[in-house]
């Protein structure tokens, strides 16, 4: 958490920083076990970050993440996520920020394009051996005699 404070922006992969300032904290009351402090504390931390209109991600970053966190994105493409697992504001704070650049990261990942191979002579030649065996145990097994 020090560190975030210190440099003012939220590192989320190669070239990809979030200022601070384009992500915004709220509290609110935890729900769950913990008496008389939940009732009195607002501890649960919600964050929200505008993810269609932020201008430190590139274009094509931006449609990438929207098409992959469509689902977790409001009608104005605002991203919320809360954290109310500990009794402290600023660990939850923290946890809710953890939790952002966990699932920007995991997102803003791409998987290798597969290049298409065709089968070597050696496995086809292969392959065809064990369907041929496979065709002979089966014949074998329905002759009579």
């Amino acid at each position: 958490m020090e560190e975030l404070r210190s440099a003012g922006f939220l590192e989320i992969g190669p070239g990809v920083r979030i200022p601070l300032d384009e992500i915004h904290i709220s509290f609110s009351r935890s729900s769950g076990p913990g008496g008389q402090h939940v009732n009195k504390t607002s501890t649960q931390a919600e964050l929200t970050f505008d993810l269609a209109h932020t201008p430190s991600i590139s274009e094509v970053d931006r449609a990438w993440l929207i098409g992959r966190l469509v689902s977790k994105l409001d009608r104005a493409g605002v991203l919320h996520i809360a954290s109310q697992e500990f009794r402290s504001q600023l660990r939850n704070k923290a946890a809710a920020i953890e939790k952002l650049r966990v699932l920007l990261e995991q997102a803003l990942h791409r998987p290798k394009q597969r290049k298409k191979r065709k089968p070597s002579g050696a496995s086809r030649e292969a392959r065809l051996r064990s369907k041929k065996l496979a065709s002979e145990k089966k014949k074998l097994r329905s002759e009579r005699f």
